[in-house]
Protein backbone atom coordinates (compact mmCIF):
# COMPACT_ATOMS: atom_id res chain seq x y z
CA UNK A 1 0.00 0.00 0.00
CA UNK A 2 1.26 3.47 -0.87
CA UNK A 3 2.35 5.68 2.01
CA UNK A 4 2.60 9.06 0.28
CA UNK A 5 -0.15 10.89 2.20
CA UNK A 6 0.64 12.10 5.71
CA UNK A 7 -2.09 14.67 6.16
CA UNK A 8 -2.76 18.07 4.66
CA UNK A 9 -0.56 20.93 5.80
CA UNK A 10 -1.81 23.89 7.80
CA UNK A 11 -1.61 25.87 4.57
CA UNK A 12 -4.46 23.79 3.09
CA UNK A 13 -7.24 25.48 5.12
CA UNK A 14 -5.32 28.77 5.00
CA UNK A 15 -5.38 28.68 1.21
CA UNK A 16 -9.17 28.34 1.15
CA UNK A 17 -9.68 31.00 3.82
CA UNK A 18 -7.69 33.42 1.70
CA UNK A 19 -9.45 32.31 -1.48
CA UNK A 20 -12.81 33.18 0.08
CA UNK A 21 -11.55 36.73 0.54
CA UNK A 22 -9.86 36.92 -2.87
CA UNK A 23 -12.01 34.91 -5.24
CA UNK A 24 -10.68 36.43 -8.43
CA UNK A 25 -8.44 35.37 -11.28
CA UNK A 26 -5.54 37.67 -10.43
CA UNK A 27 -5.18 36.29 -6.91
CA UNK A 28 -5.50 32.71 -8.08
CA UNK A 29 -2.91 33.23 -10.82
CA UNK A 30 -0.46 34.48 -8.20
CA UNK A 31 -1.25 31.48 -5.98
CA UNK A 32 -1.67 28.75 -8.59
CA UNK A 33 1.57 26.95 -7.74
CA UNK A 34 0.64 27.17 -4.07
CA UNK A 35 -2.71 25.56 -4.95
CA UNK A 36 -0.91 22.71 -6.68
CA UNK A 37 1.55 22.22 -3.83
CA UNK A 38 -0.82 22.35 -0.84
CA UNK A 39 -4.12 21.17 -2.37
CA UNK A 40 -3.88 19.35 -5.68
CA UNK A 41 -0.78 17.20 -5.16
CA UNK A 42 -1.65 16.13 -1.58
CA UNK A 43 -5.17 15.19 -2.68
CA UNK A 44 -3.68 13.01 -5.41
CA UNK A 45 -1.55 11.29 -2.75
CA UNK A 46 -4.60 10.87 -0.54
CA UNK A 47 -6.60 9.27 -3.37
CA UNK A 48 -3.76 6.90 -4.27
CA UNK A 49 -3.45 5.76 -0.66
CA UNK A 50 -7.21 5.44 -0.23
CA UNK A 51 -7.66 3.31 -3.36
CA UNK A 52 -6.79 -0.14 -1.94
CA UNK A 53 -9.17 0.31 0.99
CA UNK A 54 -11.99 1.52 -1.24
CA UNK A 55 -11.49 -1.46 -3.54
CA UNK A 56 -12.00 -3.80 -0.58
CA UNK A 57 -15.26 -2.07 0.36
CA UNK A 58 -16.68 -1.42 -3.10
CA UNK A 59 -14.58 -2.94 -5.91
CA UNK A 60 -16.60 -1.33 -8.71
CA UNK A 61 -15.91 2.17 -7.41
CA UNK A 62 -12.84 3.96 -8.70
CA UNK A 63 -10.27 6.08 -6.85
CA UNK A 64 -8.34 7.79 -9.65
CA UNK A 65 -5.49 10.01 -8.36
CA UNK A 66 -4.96 11.95 -11.57
CA UNK A 67 -5.32 15.70 -10.86
CA UNK A 68 -7.26 16.12 -14.11
CA UNK A 69 -10.07 13.80 -15.23
CA UNK A 70 -9.63 11.70 -12.09
CA UNK A 71 -11.58 11.55 -8.84
CA UNK A 72 -10.70 15.11 -7.81
CA UNK A 73 -13.14 17.84 -8.79
CA UNK A 74 -11.76 20.88 -10.60
CA UNK A 75 -11.52 24.05 -8.54
CA UNK A 76 -13.06 26.08 -11.35
CA UNK A 77 -16.76 26.86 -10.99
CA UNK A 78 -19.13 26.59 -13.94
CA UNK A 79 -20.47 30.15 -14.03
CA UNK A 80 -22.06 30.06 -17.48
CA UNK A 81 -25.63 30.00 -16.16
CA UNK A 82 -25.05 31.20 -12.60
CA UNK A 83 -25.76 34.53 -10.95
CA UNK A 84 -22.80 33.79 -8.71
CA UNK A 85 -19.85 34.77 -10.87
CA UNK A 86 -17.08 33.80 -8.45
CA UNK A 87 -14.66 31.79 -10.60
CA UNK A 88 -13.37 29.33 -7.98
CA UNK A 89 -14.83 26.89 -5.49
CA UNK A 90 -13.98 27.65 -1.87
CA UNK A 91 -13.35 23.99 -1.04
CA UNK A 92 -11.81 20.84 -2.50
CA UNK A 93 -13.79 17.70 -3.24
CA UNK A 94 -13.52 14.20 -4.63
CA UNK A 95 -16.09 11.81 -6.02
CA UNK A 96 -15.28 8.13 -6.33
CA UNK A 97 -17.67 7.00 -9.04
CA UNK A 98 -18.85 3.65 -10.23
CA UNK A 99 -16.68 2.40 -13.07
CA UNK A 100 -19.76 2.21 -15.30
CA UNK A 101 -20.81 5.80 -14.70
CA UNK A 102 -18.68 8.71 -15.83
CA UNK A 103 -21.16 11.46 -15.04
CA UNK A 104 -21.90 13.16 -11.75
CA UNK A 105 -25.36 11.55 -11.65
CA UNK A 106 -24.00 8.03 -11.20
CA UNK A 107 -23.78 6.68 -7.64
CA UNK A 108 -20.60 7.75 -5.92
CA UNK A 109 -18.69 8.10 -2.69
CA UNK A 110 -17.87 11.71 -1.84
CA UNK A 111 -15.33 13.71 0.17
CA UNK A 112 -15.57 17.46 0.92
CA UNK A 113 -12.60 19.37 2.35
CA UNK A 114 -12.84 23.03 3.35
CA UNK A 115 -11.17 25.39 5.78
CA UNK A 116 -14.03 24.88 8.25
CA UNK A 117 -15.41 21.41 7.48
CA UNK A 118 -14.50 17.85 6.57
CA UNK A 119 -17.31 15.54 5.56
CA UNK A 120 -17.79 12.41 3.51
CA UNK A 121 -20.42 9.90 2.50
CA UNK A 122 -22.11 8.70 -0.62
CA UNK A 123 -25.21 8.22 -2.70
CA UNK A 124 -26.69 9.70 -5.84
CA UNK A 125 -27.35 13.43 -6.20
CA UNK A 126 -30.41 14.63 -8.13
CA UNK A 127 -30.36 11.73 -10.62
CA UNK A 128 -32.11 12.14 -13.98
CA UNK A 129 -35.71 10.95 -14.23
CA UNK A 130 -35.01 7.41 -15.55
CA UNK A 131 -32.59 6.62 -12.71
CA UNK A 132 -34.83 8.27 -10.14
CA UNK A 133 -37.70 6.06 -11.33
CA UNK A 134 -35.53 2.95 -10.91
CA UNK A 135 -34.59 3.94 -7.36
CA UNK A 136 -38.22 4.52 -6.39
CA UNK A 137 -39.20 1.22 -7.95
CA UNK A 138 -36.46 -0.58 -5.98
CA UNK A 139 -37.74 0.97 -2.76
CA UNK A 140 -41.31 -0.03 -3.60
CA UNK A 141 -40.23 -3.58 -4.47
CA UNK A 142 -37.96 -4.02 -1.43
CA UNK A 143 -39.43 -1.95 1.41
CA UNK A 144 -38.13 -4.21 4.17
CA UNK A 145 -34.59 -4.09 2.84
CA UNK A 146 -34.78 -0.31 2.42
CA UNK A 147 -36.04 0.23 5.96
CA UNK A 148 -33.50 -2.18 7.46
CA UNK A 149 -30.76 0.03 6.00
CA UNK A 150 -32.12 3.54 6.47
CA UNK A 151 -33.72 2.96 9.87
CA UNK A 152 -30.76 1.14 11.36
CA UNK A 153 -29.80 2.85 14.63
CA UNK A 154 -26.07 2.90 13.90
CA UNK A 155 -26.70 4.25 10.40
CA UNK A 156 -28.84 7.10 11.73
CA UNK A 157 -26.44 7.89 14.59
CA UNK A 158 -23.50 8.09 12.20
CA UNK A 159 -25.06 9.83 9.19
CA UNK A 160 -28.08 11.53 10.71
CA UNK A 161 -30.40 10.15 8.02
CA UNK A 162 -30.79 10.89 4.33
CA UNK A 163 -30.43 14.25 2.57
CA UNK A 164 -33.57 16.35 3.00
CA UNK A 165 -32.76 19.30 0.74
CA UNK A 166 -34.31 17.95 -2.46
CA UNK A 167 -37.85 16.73 -1.83
CA UNK A 168 -41.10 16.88 -3.79
CA UNK A 169 -44.05 18.62 -2.17
CA UNK A 170 -46.44 15.94 -3.41
CA UNK A 171 -46.28 12.21 -4.00
CA UNK A 172 -44.43 11.31 -7.22
CA UNK A 173 -46.54 10.15 -10.13
CA UNK A 174 -47.67 6.55 -9.73
CA UNK A 175 -47.40 6.48 -5.93
CA UNK A 176 -50.16 7.00 -3.40
CA UNK A 177 -49.81 9.75 -0.80
CA UNK A 178 -50.58 6.98 1.71
CA UNK A 179 -47.66 4.80 0.62
CA UNK A 180 -45.73 3.69 3.76
CA UNK A 181 -42.47 4.96 2.22
CA UNK A 182 -43.94 8.16 0.79
CA UNK A 183 -41.50 10.53 2.54
CA UNK A 184 -38.55 8.69 1.03
CA UNK A 185 -40.26 8.29 -2.34
CA UNK A 186 -40.67 12.07 -2.49
CA UNK A 187 -36.91 12.56 -2.29
CA UNK A 188 -35.06 13.68 -5.42
CA UNK A 189 -31.59 12.95 -3.99
CA UNK A 190 -30.43 9.99 -1.94
CA UNK A 191 -27.29 10.93 -0.07
CA UNK A 192 -25.70 10.51 3.37
CA UNK A 193 -22.84 12.51 4.88
CA UNK A 194 -20.77 12.37 8.07
CA UNK A 195 -18.65 15.18 9.50
CA UNK A 196 -15.43 15.00 11.52
CA UNK A 197 -13.26 17.66 13.19
CA UNK A 198 -11.24 19.76 10.74
CA UNK A 199 -8.09 18.90 12.66
CA UNK A 200 -8.32 15.34 11.33
CA UNK A 201 -7.31 16.53 7.86
CA UNK A 202 -3.77 17.09 9.11
CA UNK A 203 -3.18 13.41 9.85
CA UNK A 204 -2.80 10.28 7.76
CA UNK A 205 -5.63 8.95 9.95
CA UNK A 206 -7.99 10.86 7.64
CA UNK A 207 -7.76 7.86 5.30
CA UNK A 208 -9.03 5.55 8.05
CA UNK A 209 -11.79 8.01 8.95
CA UNK A 210 -13.03 8.19 5.38
CA UNK A 211 -12.83 4.44 4.79
CA UNK A 212 -14.78 3.83 8.00
CA UNK A 213 -17.52 6.10 6.69
CA UNK A 214 -17.55 4.43 3.29
CA UNK A 215 -17.84 1.02 4.90
CA UNK A 216 -20.74 2.16 7.07
CA UNK A 217 -22.43 3.50 3.93
CA UNK A 218 -21.85 0.26 1.99
CA UNK A 219 -25.31 -1.32 2.51
CA UNK A 220 -26.96 1.93 1.43
CA UNK A 221 -24.59 2.28 -1.50
CA UNK A 222 -25.25 -1.31 -2.55
CA UNK A 223 -28.98 -0.61 -2.59
CA UNK A 224 -28.49 2.55 -4.67
CA UNK A 225 -26.08 0.86 -7.06
CA UNK A 226 -28.25 -2.18 -7.64
CA UNK A 227 -31.33 0.02 -7.99
CA UNK A 228 -29.82 1.71 -11.05
CA UNK A 229 -28.96 -1.74 -12.43
CA UNK A 230 -25.22 -1.71 -11.73
CA UNK A 231 -23.14 -4.29 -9.82
CA UNK A 232 -21.79 -3.45 -6.38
Amino acid sequence: MSQSFNGFSEDFPAFFRELKENNNRDWFAENKQRYKDVVQFPISDFIADLAPGLEEIAPYYVADPRPNRGSMFRIYRDIRFSRDQRPYKDHAACQFRHQAGRDAHAPGYYLHLADDSVRFGGGIWTPPAPKLALIRQAMDDNPDRWLSITQDTDFIDYFGGLDTDHVLKKAPKGYSPDHPLIEDLKKKSFFVMHSIPVSRMHSRALIDDVLEGYEKAAPFMQFMTNAVELPF
